[in-house]
């Protein structure tokens, strides 16, 4: 019973940050980015960064309320996916001096996402 508790309290929290940096995304394009250079535009063009916080808040909590082996497993799936986009995003700032072209810094979650998704179905796959 615990762990549906701990899992439905993870949704709610992830759900609920998830709205919030939605709501503050569309807001900071629509107003944060026609503003004028200065403080004011920039706190707004970094305002969904709350909702990212609230989503860093939720996984914490899902961390801590997990049992041992759920947590080991997690923390093993992520050490590997933080390694592979360590090891993607340096090789490609290799890559940019001979030339290719820059990324955004956004291609880095994406990076991070994809090799979280990649080791999970490796894992998946070789538990089996």
């Amino acid at each position: 019973m615990k762990q549906k508790q701990v899992i439905s309290r993870y949704k709610r929290e992830m759900l609920w940050s998830l709205a919030v940096y939605a709501v503050l995304l569309t807001g900071s394009i629509k107003f944060g980015r026609p503003m004028p250079d200065g403080a004011a535009r920039t706190v707004m063009l970094a305002s969904p960064m709350l909702g990212f916080v609230g989503m860093i808040w939720a996984i914490a909590r899902h961390v801590g309320g997990i049992d041992e082996y759920q947590r080991k497993f997690m923390l093993e799936t992520w050490a590997i996916a933080a390694a592979l986009t360590a090891a993607t995003t340096f090789s490609y700032g290799f890559l940019e001096t001979a030339g290719y072209p820059k990324i955004s810094m956004f291609s880095v979650w994406m990076i991070m996402c994809g090799s979280w998704g990649v080791v999970c179905a490796a894992r998946w796959a070789t538990q089996r």
